[in-house]
């Protein structure tokens, strides 16, 4: 039988050394890659982008993070029952564009998340592994279970929603460019950006700011007040837990800024890398806490002329 060079080598011993190297080029190529639990379970109003296409096929969001997150091993899913505790251990992460309390069916119809589930969600965030919220998951539990501040998911993605007006051009105020991501929309202090923007309560104190909304020159009654947060991170345990408001359109998902800062918040929250994250809140947007007024109501005509 005729032998090949490289036979002869690992035979003899020769080619321990290089086998030994091939070994670990093969190993550092095939290093696992952090998994991902993409969650856009909707228990009341599902937002399009997140909707599935026809058939079950992967909605416009489940598209756009798996083709960008390639070096993470993606799953999307609007099951809640991942996150029990027999199968939560198998994701490094969490991406959320949710809405409602996922302890329901809700408009989905899929399996809701169990009290043991989302308990070990918040188990798993202080233990060290990462979340990343995206728009509407400020509008996920919260008042839909009528907790508000007191919620604990509230508590650990640093803000609840409050309301919207219509979709408009906005500033954003850039407090961190050095935050992974955060350049994606250039090196100036602002940029503007067409979004459906959420105005916020019960922000924590402890947030890093990376943008904040300029709400001076928006329209609705939901932006008189200060500027608040609408980007930032924080730490929860050993968690590193990362926020945008934006992300209800779907040419703000197509496009590649958003993508940039949506994967800088992600390696981040993976620690893939590092960022100072050292609160900041109370000097980026010191007004923050302060709400915007109660609407006042016009009567409507008919009711005007009953009287």
């Amino acid at each position: 039988m005729s032998m090949t060079r490289r036979d002869w080598l690992v035979q003899t011993g020769g080619g321990l050394l290089s086998a030994s190297i091939a070994g670990k080029v093969l190993a550092g190529s095939n290093a696992a890659k952090k998994k991902l639990l993409f969650f856009t379970k909707s228990q009341g109003f599902e937002h399009s982008v997140i909707k599935l296409a026809e058939g079950g096929k992967p909605s416009h969001a489940d598209k756009i993070l798996t083709e960008i997150a390639k070096d993470y091993d993606v799953v999307c899913s609007k099951d809640g029952r991942l996150f029990d505790p027999d199968k939560i251990g198998e994701f490094d992460a969490f991406v959320f564009e949710t809405t409602g309390d996922l302890s329901k069916p809700g408009t989905d119809k899929m399996p809701p998340m169990t009290a043991e589930g989302e308990k070990a969600l918040y188990e798993a965030i202080k233990g060290g592994k990462g979340f990343v919220g995206i728009h509407c998951a400020t509008d996920t539990f919260g008042h839909h279970r009528g907790k508000g501040a007191d919620d604990p998911y509230i508590q650990m993605i640093g803000g609840e929603f409050r309301g919207h007006d219509a979709q408009q051009i906005a500033v954003m105020q850039v407090h961190d460019l050095a935050f992974p991501g955060a350049k994606a929309f250039g090196d100036s202090r602002s940029f503007k950006i067409e979004d459906e923007w959420y105005s916020l309560k019960n922000i924590a104190d402890d947030l890093h700011v990376i943008y904040a909304q300029q709400t001076e020159g928006m329209k609705g009654n939901n932006y008189h007040r200060p500027d608040y947060p609408a980007t930032w991170a924080r730490l929860h345990g050993k968690g590193r837990v990362f926020y945008t408001s934006m992300g209800h359109r779907e040419d703000v998902w197509a496009n590649p800024k958003f993508q940039e800062l949506l994967i800088g918040g992600l390696d981040w929250s993976t620690g893939k890398v590092d960022a100072d994250v050292t609160p900041n809140v109370k000097t980026a947007t010191p007004g923050y806490q302060t709400l915007p007024p109660p609407e006042i109501k016009k009567p409507s005509p008919a009711a005007s002329k009953k009287k």
